[in-house]
């Protein structure tokens, strides 16, 4: 007969099993932040969440979209990624793609429906940080769709 305290120590997660996690995660990030598409696909196949967290906030998405890895990016979106999951300091990967002035990855990020006016933090938009750091093809798409330089919300 299973009781409680069975049931307890089968769902313990031991210091081994903590550490491979830990390596995992790590492993996933790297995948994401230098474009290894193939590894990162492998892992979301094998059950690790698209939505998955590095250990500053940043999703899988930022990750990929703000080091400019476009085919990791749009691979992130098909498989499920959450195109506006902001990182610990509230801010998107659209908002990251504007301030590093990636078209391709503006683009896509808009493609899925990315909120061109999400607050980034202080009310700034991507465009907001599109425009501050000369980003003028980023803001040109930003604009076409929308965009706003303040969420005032």
């Amino acid at each position: 007969m299973q009781t409680a305290k069975n049931l307890e120590d089968q769902n313990k997660v031991t210091p081994e099993e903590e550490k491979r996690y830990r390596e995992l995660l790590e492993l996933a990030a790297e995948s994401a932040r230098y474009g290894d598409t193939e590894a990162l696909e492998s892992m979301i196949d094998a059950g690790i969440n698209p939505d998955l967290k590095d250990a500053k906030g940043s999703s899988l998405l930022m990750l990929a979209s703000y080091n400019g890895n476009l085919d990791t990016s749009r691979m992130l979106l098909k498989r499920g990624a959450k195109v506006d999951l902001k990182n610990d300091r509230g801010q998107t990967p659209l908002g990251g793609a504007a301030f590093k002035g990636d078209p391709e990855i503006v683009q896509l990020l808009i493609e899925y429906n990315a909120d061109v006016n999400a607050d980034n933090g202080g009310g700034k938009t991507p465009l907001m940080f599109a425009t501050m750091f000369g980003r003028l093809k980023a803001r040109r798409i930003l604009k076409s769709h929308g965009a706003k330089y303040w969420n005032r919300g």
